[in-house]
């Protein structure tokens, strides 16, 4: 299953470091059972690491040591990849569908991944011991929709890393109304990875307060 997976691009030492064997035990099991699972389209496995678990990884930086929450998490990306590079970093996996609720907490398990909590959940439902730090999402949904369920999950002055697309400043000028709604401040859209990866990863950034 794995004979078409891309070659590992040389960034990925760079992005992750001492951590680059961890990175690549989740990669080979996301290629090896990450199909008949539900969890990344066939045609995958050939761009694997460039679009998917460096897309993710180059966002690293961009947390604090604290608690973040990953919305929707699939299958674990970001919010896998992120705790992989970041073992600073504590996170909490918010994700319904009890299939990927299974394949997060079995990773979890084999990774060895102790900075990292599974709650089965939607995100307008989610009951949490204490409001987050940071809450990141990847291709959940447009910008608007993404705010009423990711704002009201941050405390007080805690900021939003959402990833998107090449139409990510189009999405924050159609969100307007719900800006001014949940409280949300000094929204910036960051071009992450440019000559580092193939493809650029683009960051919705914003406060909440």
């Amino acid at each position: 299953m794995t004979d078409s997976l891309e070659a590992e691009p040389a960034a990925a030492a760079l992005l992750f470091g001492a951590r680059l064997d961890v990175a690549r035990t989740f990669t080979e099991n996301l290629a090896a059972q990450g199909e008949e699972r539900g969890l990344i389209g066939p045609l995958e496995l050939p761009r694997l690491w460039s679009r998917h678990i460096l897309n993710c990884a180059i966002v690293a930086p961009l947390l604090r040591p604290g608690v973040v929450g990953d919305i929707g998490s699939g299958a674990g990306l970001p919010g896998l990849v992120l705790a992989i590079a970041r073992p600073d970093v504590s996170f909490v996996l918010i994700e319904p569908m009890e299939r990927r609720i299974a394949w997060l907490s079995e990773q979890v398990d084999e990774l060895g991944l102790s900075n990292v909590h599974v709650v089965r959940a939607r995100a307008e439902d989610v009951k949490l011991e204490a409001p987050l730090d940071q809450v990141t999402a990847r291709a959940v949904s447009a910008f608007r929709k993404l705010l009423p369920l990711t704002a009201p999950l941050l405390r007080d002055g805690g900021e939003l890393v959402l990833m998107k697309g090449a139409g990510a400043q189009a999405e924050v000028d159609a969100a307007a109304k719900e800006i001014r709604r949940f409280r949300v401040h000094d929204v910036t859209v960051e071009v992450l990875g440019d000559g580092v990866l193939d493809e650029v990863t683009r960051v919705i950034r914003a406060t909440v307060r």
